[in-house]
């Protein structure tokens, strides 16, 4: 049960995060929750079950969309030799 209770603890910190008016800000949160929630996500699946880490992920995808969006937009990107 704690680690269902710590997952909503990091949902309403990401959503009280969100909400903060300081734009530059909200990347570096964006990447230090990223680096807890990982982790707790892979807690939560293990100690919960597959179907509660899958909705864990979802909420947290939903509130970091624009880092997941720019990590997907990165990887789609071909790589360029020096000699381009």
């Amino acid at each position: 049960m704690m680690p269902l209770a710590l997952a909503c603890l990091w949902l309403i910190a990401a959503n009280l995060i969100a909400m903060l008016p300081s734009r530059d800000q909200h990347l570096r949160a964006a990447y230090g929750l990223i680096s807890i929630g990982i982790p707790l996500l892979g807690w939560v699946t293990w100690d919960q079950g597959p179907l509660l880490g899958l909705a864990f992920l979802t909420g947290g995808v939903s509130v970091l969309r624009w880092p997941v969006l720019l990590f997907w937009r990165r990887l789609g990107r071909p790589h360029r030799t020096p000699a381009e």
